[in-house]
């Protein structure tokens, strides 16, 4: 049943080895990936809207909540990544140990984890630089800052039409171009930017532990406002569904497998490291950011510098400002290289057309498929709201995370010989709970995301049994790398 072909991990090490992109990242550079991946608009944005509408002080146990489905998949991740380190991910392993028809769906859904996700911070982008901006005295036209067709708020006191998020799509354009040029100029900036973009959120922990109330941490958890998501237990599972946005990002170090220069070694090093450190940091701001303020008034854009003009630390705001710019700017400039190397996998497997797989002769980097990356994001950065991409974003990395964990549990089972210079820990337990944790967080959503990944998953469907099931297996008689679905 071809729908089942799995590729043989011999097939997938060549490829590997016979790569036309440069081995230049080491342990640190991928560790910075991860962090830069991660910190962004989850830290500086969602947790004040998840503090103020569903849990309340109890943030702290949504980010704890989601933190660990992370660290059970990115265990997951680790062991794979050390075993497989081709660029492709999640799409690579389910290719290797579920089957193609698998690779299909986990590669159409990654998707929406990394072009959607960088469309949603390019958004939450925009406006911390309208936002530090008018701090300066400076005003852009309202209706170039917004949502195609949302209203916005003019200063005559009137109301307007958007006609499109205009910052949004610079900073796309602006990222786009970077990456074309070359991924060793893309790790340096990304690594200056993720200092820079820690060092703020240490200040703002270290400063504003100072000013923290514990009265504002009372009630810890909220009753129940009867709506389920709206405080209480249920209010925490939510908040953990949506805070889970913060945490997406690690998995992009192993798309970086083919430039890694010791993948076996340094991706699962890159994974976890930068897992443990943005959990630590996320979990500190939580608790000073709802200690400082009371968790009623935290719906805002930017909760964090609301905390620090509380404090009266008025020098530190701008810091923080340009400390969150810098921070999402990294997150776009990881996620924008992300996927063409999801795109350029598919594609020399054959689900993709030939195009997707081209490497520039001088630049050496995945040029074709990183500009039409990037031109689909600024266009769903200009055109659609922050609130669908963000949710719809969170649904899909789950369930791509909760499938790694599954194939996990098969290949122990189906190539147990198979050399794993990482185990992960505590299998089969361990994949299990990664598993349940990232379906228990997947039910805390609301339904009309469930409804808009199933029609996501279905136009995929229709593109593979009409495109690309037909040509992945012409390519695998090619190439001669066609094996039985239970090999």
């Amino acid at each position: 049943m071809t729908l089942l072909t799995k590729k043989p991990l011999s097939a997938l090490l060549a490829d590997a080895e016979a790569t036309p992109l440069r081995r230049v990242l080491g342990p640190v550079h991928l560790t910075m990936l991860g962090i830069g991946a991660i910190i962004g608009s989850g830290i500086f944005v969602l947790t004040g809207v998840v503090a103020a509408q569903n849990a309340g002080p109890a943030l702290v146990l949504s980010m704890i909540l989601a933190g660990i489905a992370c660290a059970f998949a990115g265990l997951c991740y680790a062991e794979f990544a050390s075993m497989i380190p081709v660029a492709g991910s999640a799409y690579t392993y389910a290719y290797a140990t579920l089957g193609e028809i698998f690779a299909w769906i986990i590669g159409w859904d990654l998707i929406l984890e990394y072009s959607l996700s960088a469309s949603t911070v390019a958004v939450g982008w925009s406006g911390l630089v309208v936002s530090l901006l008018h701090d300066f005295g400076l005003a852009l036209p309202p209706q170039l800052t917004a949502a195609t067709g949302s209203t916005v708020a003019l200063a005559d006191g009137g109301t307007a039409t958007a006609l499109l998020n205009l910052p949004a799509v610079f900073v796309v354009v602006a990222v786009t171009a970077l990456l074309v040029v070359g991924i060793r100029e893309s790790a340096g900036t990304n690594a200056a930017i993720v200092i820079v973009k820690v060092l703020v959120l240490l200040l703002f922990i270290g400063f504003g532990a100072a000013y923290v109330r514990p009265d504002n941490w009372k009630p810890f958890i909220p009753e129940n406002t009867g709506t389920f998501g709206e405080f209480g237990w249920s209010g925490i599972l939510r908040g953990a569904g949506i805070i889970f946005f913060a945490y997406i990002g690690f998995d992009a170090v192993s798309t970086a497998a083919q430039e890694a220069k010791n993948p076996q070694r340094d991706l699962p090093i890159g994974i976890l490291a930068s897992l443990a450190v943005c959990t630590l940091l996320f979990i500190a701001t939580a608790l000073v950011l709802t200690g400082i303020i009371p968790y009623t008034r935290l719906n805002v854009a930017a909760p964090v510098a609301l905390a620090v003009d509380e404090t009266g630390l008025g020098w530190l705001r701008p810091f923080i400002k340009l400390g969150a710019i810098a921070g999402l700017s990294s997150v776009i400039l990881v996620l924008l290289m992300a996927q063409p190397r999801i795109f350029m996998a598919m594609s020399r497997d054959g689900l993709l057309p030939p195009l997707f797989s081209r490497v520039h002769a001088r630049f050496r980097t995945p040029a074709i498929t990183t500009v039409l990356t990037g031109a689909v994001v600024a266009v769903a950065a200009g055109l659609v709201p922050i609130d669908v991409l963000s949710q719809l974003v969170a649904m899909g990395t789950l369930l791509a995370f909760a499938i790694v964990c599954a194939a996990i549990l098969v290949l122990r089972r189906t190539s147990p010989e198979l050399h794993r210079p990482f185990r992960t820990p505590g299998s089969p337990w361990v994949p299990l709970a990664g598993v349940a944790s990232c379906l228990y967080l997947m039910s805390g959503l609301p339904l009309a995301t469930w409804e808009r990944l199933v029609i996501w998953l279905a136009i995929g469907l229709a593109i593979y049994f009409a495109y690309s099931r037909a040509r992945a297996a012409k390519v695998r008689l090619r190439l001669g790398t066609a094996t039985s679905p239970t090999a």
